[in-house]
């Protein structure tokens, strides 16, 4: 009896949409009447050439590449210089970096997400200090991922 008056409750909120009087609710509301205010009275930017949009779009096309050599350089905070630390390919990534949606959907009373586990079943966090490059084994000739902690350079050619 008390699940299905639960259920119906939630139904009814949902199709009749309950009013949400928290003092948050209440702070939502009326920044969003202050934005559309200042929206109303400003306007957007009469943006034309989008050169900005051009550019991020060419700097992922050039990232694209395949086999693109780079070199990877430590920065050192204390020094203020850089240190080589040899040849890549790419770019480096965030080490929390995420190659599924980090969260899914769940529908109780209402849509909310809820993390989701990366394809190797482990749950990355939302933020990291590292970085994983693709480092060139002089050895072996071959590229092998290498997680680095200190801030890092990388560029496509080499830096003096």
């Amino acid at each position: 009896m008390k699940k299905t008056f639960l259920m119906v409750a939630a139904l009814l909120c949902g199709f009749l949409g309950c009013e949400d009087n928290s003092s948050d609710a209440r702070q939502r509301r009326q920044q969003e009447l202050i934005l559309s205010e200042g929206t109303s009275r400003v306007g957007m930017p009469a943006i034309k050439n989008f050169r900005e949009r051009k550019i991020l779009k060419e700097i992922i096309e050039l990232r694209d590449q395949g086999g693109l050599a780079t070199y990877t350089y430590l920065f050192s905070e204390m020094t203020g210089k850089l240190s080589f630390l040899g040849e890549t390919i790419g770019y480096g990534i965030p080490a929390a970096t995420q190659f599924t949606n980090p969260e899914k959907p769940i529908y109780n009373s209402g849509v909310s997400t809820i993390p989701q586990a990366d394809p190797n079943g482990l749950f990355s966090p939302s933020s990291a200090e590292g970085t994983w490059v693709l480092m060139l084994d002089r050895k072996g000739g071959k590229t092998v991922p290498v997680y680095i902690e200190p801030r890092i350079i990388v560029s496509p050619f080499r830096l003096e």
